[in-house]
């Protein structure tokens, strides 16, 4: 990362890549609370076949975080 230091976003997707940037607690909690983590960390749940069950239990996902999510990284990408 010192190699890097223009970066403006990290997506943290996926439990494995969440536990190892904050440390300890649930994907959804991190996912739920995500502006917790911001501006340098965006945690996500994983893209796999799994994920559709997971956003159906949690609505407030398509609702609140992927918006906040299109938001940041079009900020990232502004020059």
């Amino acid at each position: 990362m010192p190699l890097m230091p223009r970066i403006q976003l990290t997506l943290l997707v996926g439990s494995y890549a969440q536990t190892g940037a904050l440390g300890k607690g649930t994907m959804t909690d991190r996912v739920r609370n995500f502006q917790d983590h911001a501006p340098k960390y965006f945690p996500l749940p994983h893209p796999s076949w799994r994920t559709g069950f997971w956003e159906a239990r949690n609505p407030w996902f398509v609702d609140e975080v992927l918006p906040a999510l299109r938001a940041r990284v079009a900020e990232a990408l502004t020059p």
